[in-house]
């Protein structure tokens, strides 16, 4: 696994705390678990505070460890191991590539090369405009839908260079590509559709 660590200092902002809307969710949350246990809330917390912020803070985290009554090394453990916590600023959206084998063998390093194009030539660094950053991740769970990526919450599959040039250009213009499989085919069916049981019995 990757070392994750915090942003450096300088990066970091000099508070953070919920926003009324949050404070709700996150009230919530913490009712879910019986008294003295509401550690148990922590990756809930974390999540709502990332979706506030776009990445999770030293502030974020030391007001979490507060409000649960936590070590901050133990949140920090947390936030740390959990690679869907982003522990230094994105862009607006987020690009995960899936790079694990059988992405690989499909053609990922053509979906990377079209984010060092359109993104930045290094993962974790933010495009010019503020739209994207990347990164690899390991595998995203559509295997037989390989290359694929995902870009917030919504993942694409079957790509190729030019298709992910195509998808990131359309989130640039603020578009919302319809999510799934970019070659036409259906869910992970074959491609020209099924070839075995058709046919009701």
């Amino acid at each position: 696994m990757s070392l994750r660590r915090l942003a450096p200092d300088e990066m970091q902002p000099q508070s953070f705390a919920f926003n009324a809307q949050n404070e709700a969710r996150v009230a919530r949350e913490i009712a879910k678990y019986p008294a003295g246990r509401q550690a148990s809330a922590v990756i809930a917390m974390l999540w709502i505070g990332q979706e506030q912020e776009g990445w999770v803070t030293k502030p974020m985290i030391e007001a979490i460890a507060a409000r649960l009554s936590m070590p901050f090394i133990r949140v920090l453990e947390v936030a740390s191991f959990y690679t869907m916590f982003n522990l230094i600023p994105v862009g607006e959206h987020l690009v995960q590539v899936c790079t694990t084998t059988p992405c690989w063998l499909r053609g990922s390093d053509d979906v990377v090369a079209a984010c060092k194009k359109h993104i930045a030539e290094k993962p974790g660094e933010i495009s010019p405009d503020g739209k994207f950053s990347w990164m690899e991740v390991e595998c995203l769970g559509a295997c037989v839908n390989a290359p694929m990526l995902q870009i917030g919450k919504d993942f694409y599959e079957d790509l190729d260079g030019p298709k992910t040039e195509a998808l990131l250009e359309a989130v640039r213009s603020g578009e919302t590509p319809k999510p799934g499989p970019q070659n036409g085919r259906r869910s992970s069916e074959p491609m020209g559709g099924p070839v075995a049981l058709k046919e009701v019995q």
